[in-house]
């Protein structure tokens, strides 16, 4: 078995990770079990603050260790919230308020101009110096609709519709959803990568 840290303490994230990995032979260790501290994600990008995560975790746990930047992009808005997505509403926001937010700002966009997509961007370190991170990173094409719907996911879920499938990723099976979101497309990267040919990963 194949120990990596995984540099979250997003529950929500740590269960999608655990059932998208099951049967690959890897134990995912919550950064929180490793007692690594939270890291100030100061990157512009996503691909910058997944490396922040990942060598923060890696360095206080000595395990390699796996992070995750993801966030939401909305076209008429910019781009926003970005890399900002986890505390567009302030730092303390919780998703309800993010949600909110995002709504507030969308109320005079017409549907067909709702396009938005969800990008992640994994980063895995061998170790803290690690100079060859291996970074994969996918998106996942949507609408944001104009209230939430479904129980399901997190963060921004509820108001993400997936147009092929006529619901909102809150509304999916989690099995589609992992097949088809941009941490799911990610994660199967990741997968493919784990050989131990090309990763030579702590087992324990």
């Amino acid at each position: 078995m194949r120990k990596i840290v995984l540099a979250t303490n997003n529950l929500g994230k740590v269960r999608e990770f655990n059932a998208a990995l099951a049967g690959y032979h890897l134990e995912m260790v919550p950064q929180a079990a490793c007692e690594v501290p939270e890291i100030e994600e100061t990157g512009l990008t996503f691909i910058e603050n997944a490396i922040l995560k990942a060598r923060n975790a890696a360095r206080h746990s000595g395990l390699p260790a796996l992070a995750d930047d993801s966030g939401l992009t909305v076209d008429a808005l910019n781009g926003a919230p970005g890399v900002y997505s986890a505390r567009y509403a302030g730092v303390c926001a919780d998703d309800r308020l993010n949600i909110a937010r995002l709504l507030n700002e969308l109320r005079n966009i017409p549907a067909e101009r709702r396009t938005a997509r969800f990008h992640c961007v994994l980063a895995l370190l061998q170790h803290a110096a690690d100079p060859t991170p291996l970074i994969c990173q996918a998106s996942w094409e949507g609408m944001i609709t104009f209230e939430p719907y479904g129980s399901g996911g997190f963060g921004y879920d509820p108001v993400f519709l997936v147009l092929d499938e006529g619901q909102t990723a809150a509304e999916l099976d989690l099995a589609v959803k992992n097949r088809l979101s941009h941490r799911g497309q990610a994660l199967t990267q990741l997968v493919r990568a784990l050989s131990p040919a090309s990763m030579p990963l702590t087992t324990g």
